[in-house]
């Protein structure tokens, strides 16, 4: 299962690895546009958001630790948190951090940058866009991952690999949105 999650990553590398490319051919094609919207995002929020999601990374990791040692839940452990919870914590943090994109296209729609405006909003809701609808799926996996781990006794080497294989993904998908604040939100600083 490890295996075919990482195989599966390197296509999601291409596949974001080709919104860079848009991302930038339009960046060099229309600056005043990229610099116009850049000037509207709300960079503090943004940063708050990243650190979110971030910090998902963590409590995922941590759940992966239990899942290794073959500690399900809190019964599994003593009553001290174990995999159950630290991927419920994530799946939370998560589900934060989708609820904050969704302010932040609400609060720009409102404002009047909508998808099709000019080159730089289809780039930032196409690029944030698909990046939101990653971390959605890594939210439904770690439910899925959790309904498994309730469906069975005790821990095994499936729901093992199960756990490491969405920490895989989420991983990716934390480390692709820290590209992305990066060239969105703090390269224009730089430049």
């Amino acid at each position: 299962m490890a295996i075919g999650t990482i195989v599966w990553l390197g296509s999601e590398v291409m596949f974001f690895a080709g919104l860079f490319a848009i991302f930038f051919t339009l960046q060099a094609m229309a600056p005043a546009q990229f610099d116009a919207g850049h000037s509207v995002l709300n960079i503090p929020f943004s940063v708050g958001n990243t650190v979110i999601l971030i910090a998902s990374s963590f409590t995922c990791q941590i759940g992966v630790s239990h899942a290794e040692a073959g500690r399900r839940n809190s019964k599994d452990n003593n009553g001290r948190w174990a995999t159950v919870e630290w991927f419920f914590l994530s799946a939370i943090l998560g589900s934060i951090f989708v609820a904050g994109q969704v302010f932040e296209y609400a609060t720009l729609v409102s404002e009047g940058y909508v998808l099709n405006l000019n080159a730089y909003t289809s780039a930032f809701f196409m690029a944030t866009g698909f990046h939101g609808l990653h971390v959605t799926g890594g939210i439904i996996a770690f439910l899925v991952v959790i309904v498994r781990l309730y469906a069975v006794r005790k821990m095994g080497k499936r729901e093992m690999q199960s756990a490491m294989a969405i920490s895989y993904y989420w991983h990716f998908v934390d480390v692709v949105w820290v590209g992305l604040f990066f060239v969105i939100y703090i390269l224009p600083f730089i430049q």
